[in-house]
């Protein structure tokens, strides 16, 4: 028997989480966490995040219906109720305007790869939606072309929307990307973005394979794609209006081990100093920390 009022204390910390980061301004963003086959906790609409109480948070059914609950729920609730139609493993999903993310949304710009190993690790290949004016079922449908390939997305003119376990796994993805996003943002300003190697890219891969996390990089589908260079998506850019403007494309990866030529395919680019020579061991010590570091700012 799960405890509604905990979730719904659990969803208005998350809440403030997400205010004091500035990942939602005002009345911004959403939080639903699923509760049974047919139940989903909702935050409220024009509501701020930063300031939820339990009673505040609505009970909704999987068509949108409220059933319960004082405030009217979410305008953009049918967003995640089509990730829990199409995800049964997703629990939670959190919805909101992370300004450094949301910059590359209203860019599109695609988020670079094989440069930091918590994202390769975390989350991998981040696509960008088709824009469409939020709230109705057709918004909510913009999703459905990546859910299952992901955790996170970013919304194209719009913001992010991450999903998982728990509410707070949920929110972890969105807080790593935004902060990626910021990081790629002062990298860029120094005058250089470094890309990892394919020997230290492959070795994250690895690691994420053995931490249970998956990847389609790490299935059959995509054994032959390029790892570091969007493939996952890339085929989606054309119709989303995504193109690479503000980075450069990565050095070419491409089958598994193997450039083109049959020949091993050559370090075109030296690692970053946090990685490069390190060991098993350590490269996961050193992820770890720096999630564990992030998460408790």
């Amino acid at each position: 028997m799960q405890n509604l009022h905990s979730i719904k204390q659990d969803m208005c910390d998350i809440g403030r989480r997400i205010y004091n980061r500035q990942f939602a301004a005002a009345n911004d963003g959403n939080i639903t966490v699923r509760v049974s086959e047919n139940e989903v906790l909702c935050t409220p609409t024009l509501h701020c995040k930063g300031f939820l109480k339990p009673d505040d948070i609505s009970l909704v059914d999987m068509t949108g219906k409220q059933l319960s609950g004082r405030k009217k729920r979410s305008s953009e609730a049918l967003l995640h109720l089509e990730i829990y139609k199409q995800r049964e493993d997703v629990r939670s999903v959190v919805h909101c305007h992370p300004p450094h993310a949301t910059a590359f949304a209203i860019a599109r710009e695609p988020i670079p790869q094989c440069i930091l190993p918590e994202v390769e690790v975390f989350l991998g290949d981040v696509p960008i939606t088709k824009y469409e004016t939020p709230g109705g079922q057709a918004f909510a449908d913009t999703i459905i072309p990546y859910v299952s390939k992901t955790n996170v997305m970013i919304l194209a003119n719009h913001g992010t929307v991450s999903y998982g376990e728990t509410v707070e796994q949920a929110y972890w993805w969105t807080e790593i990307l935004d902060s990626y996003c910021r990081m790629l943002m002062l990298a860029k300003q120094l005058g250089n973005v470094s890309f990892l190697d394919e020997q230290k890219s492959r070795e994250l891969l690895d690691l994420k394979d053995k931490w249970g996390f998956k990847d389609p990089r790490n299935t059959e589908d995509y054994k032959d794609c390029d790892i570091c260079a969007n493939d996952i998506f890339r085929e989606s850019w054309a119709d989303t209006g995504v193109e690479r403007r503000a980075f450069p494309a990565p050095p070419p990866i491409k089958s598994s081990n193997t450039a083109a030529n049959g020949q091993a395919a050559p370090s075109t680019t030296s690692a970053s100093s946090a990685t490069s020579g390190m060991d098993e061991a350590t490269l996961v010590k050193a992820i770890t920390d720096e999630v564990i570091r992030q998460m408790g700012r």
